[in-house]
């Protein structure tokens, strides 16, 4: 090693850290891989400016199988704040393309390492990031970076529409009730899960409602599917939620069909469910669908049934609603005085609802719904009886206000049955 000379001054150290990454997790088990390809060349490139203080780091930042198209990427994360903590002074990287292929986010990348002074090197791209010509080229290779990269997109997209087009499994997470053919990717019927399949529509239709169903199904102790990834890690197996529920009953895969985004195509694999079972379904999942007016868990029980007199608009409740809501209406807490529109404003005394208005209305309809003649005509109605009918001789006894109320009750249902 030759020794420094007398009143020479000592190069000033450039750490380097070196930065891979590889889009696809494929090959990354084989014992020579992508990553370690990068990375060698980036060391030869380091040990050939070690007469300008150039020294490697020891910390690795390897992404393995994370797309350039954002930042979500744990050494990319790390790298950024090893920069922000002013550890490394040079950043390489085999191309380009391995830090980003995002414009944007190559410029905030680039924002970063000019505000902590640290060096951008591409192995194989000579460009200097000094001048306005180098940062022109490098801007022009991150076009094409992305460009690529939005090509490579657009195919995916049109092969994965291709082939459900032909009714044929894309991939994604394993369905219950079904196995993935390893070697053909295709969806084979799982017996035992198949059964259980079946049990769940039939249970919805018995039950007609989401809890009980999701009661019964926590009492038997079925959960979702449960699956091995390639790199042997288990995922899955979890208790069903509403949402997982009525996404298993509404799935087009159990009828033996595609679906691609709103388009439904004949499938290759064999149905689980059969069609009058599918029907039923999905006519009282339809059924169970909120409607319009319904409440919406802010409190207003009355939304959507009151209306405007001058205007005939809908009343909504104040709070957090679009502006273009012309009126706001009661809450169930709280005082209730309420804004209205501009063209309104000669008529707002017709808009204040106070706040014991709603209170109001529904301890008139507890009471209603304690009378005796309710029930009555509840239980005439599970024995699929007519309560004006079965009662007729009996209106004298019962009274007036009690017949009117159970012909009004009778009036009110028959109505719900038309719609």
């Amino acid at each position: 090693m030759t020794p420094t000379a007398p009143g020479a001054q000592a190069l000033p150290i450039v750490r380097c850290a070196i930065y891979t990454r590889k889009s696809t997790e494929e090959g990354l088990d084989q014992e020579f891989n992508s990553l370690q390809a990068q990375r060698e060349a980036a060391q030869a490139y380091i040990a050939s400016q070690q007469h300008a203080g150039w020294t490697q780091l020891p910390d690795r930042y390897d992404d393995g199988g994370y797309t350039g198209g954002n930042m979500d990427r744990p050494a990319l994360a790390q790298l950024l704040r090893d920069i922000a903590a002013g550890r490394v002074n040079c950043v390489v990287v085999y191309k380009v393309d391995r830090l980003s292929r995002s414009l944007v986010d190559f410029a905030k990348m680039m924002e970063l390492f000019e505000q902590h002074q640290v060096a951008f090197v591409s192995v194989t791209q000579q460009f200097n990031t000094a001048t306005s010509m180098g940062r022109l080229v490098l801007h022009i290779l991150l076009s094409f970076a992305q460009f690529e990269r939005e090509i490579i997109s657009e195919r995916t997209r049109d092969k994965i529409a291709a082939v459900r087009r032909k009714g044929k499994w894309a991939g994604g997470m394993p369905l219950l009730g079904y196995d993935v053919e390893p070697r053909s990717s295709k969806l084979v019927v799982n017996a035992t899960e198949a059964r259980r399949v079946r049990a769940i529509f039939t249970l919805y239709l018995e039950h007609e409602g989401w809890l009980p169903v999701l009661a019964e199904l926590q009492r038997r102790g079925w959960r979702n599917k449960r699956w091995r990834t390639r790199k042997g890690s288990w995922r899955g197996g979890k208790l069903f939620t509403r949402n997982t529920l009525r996404q298993l009953l509404s799935n087009v895969t159990y009828r033996g069909q595609i679906r691609y985004r709103q388009e439904v195509h004949p499938g290759e694999h064999a149905a689980i469910v059969d069609a009058a079972l599918w029907e039923q379904v999905q006519a009282r999942l339809q059924d169970h669908r909120p409607r319009q007016g319904a409440r919406l868990g802010n409190g207003a029980l009355l939304q959507g049934r009151l209306r405007c007199a001058p205007c005939g608009c809908a009343m909504v409740p104040r709070g957090r609603v679009p502006r273009v809501s012309r009126l706001l209406a009661l809450r169930q807490a709280g005082g209730i005085g309420t804004r209205v529109s501009r063209p309104h404003k000669q008529s707002a005394a017709s808009h204040f609802l106070p706040a014991s208005s709603e209170r109001g209305i529904f301890s008139s309809w507890r009471r209603i719904c304690s009378a005796p003649c309710l029930q009555i005509a509840s239980s005439l109605r599970l024995r699929g009886l007519s309560p004006s009918s079965s009662l007729k001789g009996d209106w004298p006894r019962i009274g007036p206000s009690t017949a009117s109320t159970m012909s009004s009750i009778e009036t009110v249902e028959g109505g719900r049955d038309k719609r």
